[in-house]
């Protein structure tokens, strides 16, 4: 995609509100008292499991849906009680929604004629979206003649070519294969920073929102469950579900207790144990990643700041860039990543190692 500054005057004053959102269909509660903030011009995502409320969410502030209680803000504006088409937002849908009888060119210019724009300004300003998305050569075409990543570039053209002061995209990339998924999130991220634009995401994939998102808000059950960078998010997760949505995580439960004025996490069959800078007695949970820990043969000598844990390897998985463990330490399965090498063996199932995990790399969570 072309690194263009753009004439398309999208407003970046329009940040977004959400105070108190709460909706249910039926005896369904889908959105349970949501409240946000969306800085302006700010990359927002909307992550969580299929049925967690993300899309219903943005279709609320899209005006698709109405919520029983609460208030959708742009800017100062309470947009609540407007139609979606007074709302001065563009949406990208999962299925793209183009005319399939119309040219790219039409599709793009279909929102500024039914605005009644002179045709002058509609030329010039689909242009201006055509060149954005490197789409002007093909825009005598019709959808059927493109790919799905051509397509996609042609409902964001006819989403930005109107202005909005917010744009929101609905899993717009669901549709495309995994190597084009990467190549469409790093343009969509460019385009959104040349635009300068108010952007929010829906997506169930953690890996397009670390990519692309400046905040991510992670939802389950209809509940914000916590809000914070992507790297925030995967390295302080404030529950479980954060932890484990966030990428792939070792959750080992026990208990934490204070023996000679320090704490000390112990797994319920006092296999692992492991020390704590801080936190709170009781029963609880270490939660720590596959890559905070180090292979070693059984008989290594210790390693400061490290806990040794000794196990057999029960599962190998070749992943390409990295070779995933499952290690067997007492009654708990603990996944290892280790980076491959060209040419270096693999461990073979039964074989016993020694695990190094890195103290500081430990978190306790209680639920």
């Amino acid at each position: 995609m072309n690194h263009l500054k753009t004439n398309i005057n999208t407003d970046s004053s329009g940040g977004v509100k959400l105070e108190g959102i709460d909706l249910s269909f039926g005896n369904t509660h889908v959105l349970k008292g949501i409240d946000l903030q969306i800085k302006p011009g700010e990359f927002f995502a909307f992550l969580g499991p299929s049925g967690c409320g993300k899309t219903t969410l943005l279709r609320v502030i899209a005006g698709f849906e109405s919520a029983q209680a609460g208030r959708v803000l742009i800017g100062d504006q309470d947009i609540s009680h407007l139609p979606p088409w007074k709302r001065d937002l563009g949406m990208v849908f999962q299925s793209y929604a183009l005319w399939p009888h119309m040219t790219v060119r039409k599709n793009v210019a279909f929102g500024l004629e039914e605005r009644r724009m002179p045709r002058k300004e509609i030329n010039k300003r689909v242009d201006k979206a055509l060149e954005l998305v490197s789409l002007g050569d093909l825009a005598d075409r019709r959808p059927s003649q493109l790919s799905g990543g051509q397509q996609q570039r042609v409902a964001l053209a006819r989403t930005i070519v109107i202005e909005p002061k917010v744009l929101l995209l609905d899993e717009p990339l669901s549709n495309l294969d995994a190597k084009l998924r990467v190549q469409m999130r790093l343009e969509l991220r460019e385009l959104q920073r040349t635009l300068s634009v108010t952007t929010i995401f829906v997506t169930h994939d953690q890996e397009e929102a670390n990519t692309t998102s400046d905040r991510i808000a992670v939802l389950n059950d209809g509940i914000v469950q916590q809000v914070d960078t992507p790297a925030n998010l995967y390295d302080n997760p404030s529950n479980l579900f954060v932890a484990n949505f966030l990428g792939v995580t070792n959750v080992v439960p026990g208990i934490v207790m204070e023996e000679n004025n320090k704490l000390f996490f112990r797994s319920s069959d006092n296999k692992i144990i492991v020390p704590l800078s801080k936190g709170t007695q009781g029963s609880s949970n270490i939660v720590f990643r596959p890559q905070n820990l180090r292979i070693r043969p059984e008989e290594a000598e210790p390693v400061n700041g490290a806990t040794k844990l000794i196990g057999k390897v029960d599962h190998m998985e070749f992943i390409g860039s990295l070779v995933r463990y499952r290690v067997r330490v007492g009654e708990y399965f603990i996944l290892v990543d280790a980076a491959h090498q060209k040419g270096e063996d693999t461990l073979s199932v039964g074989k016993s190692i020694a695990l190094y995990l890195n103290n500081d790399q430990v978190i306790q969570l209680s639920h």
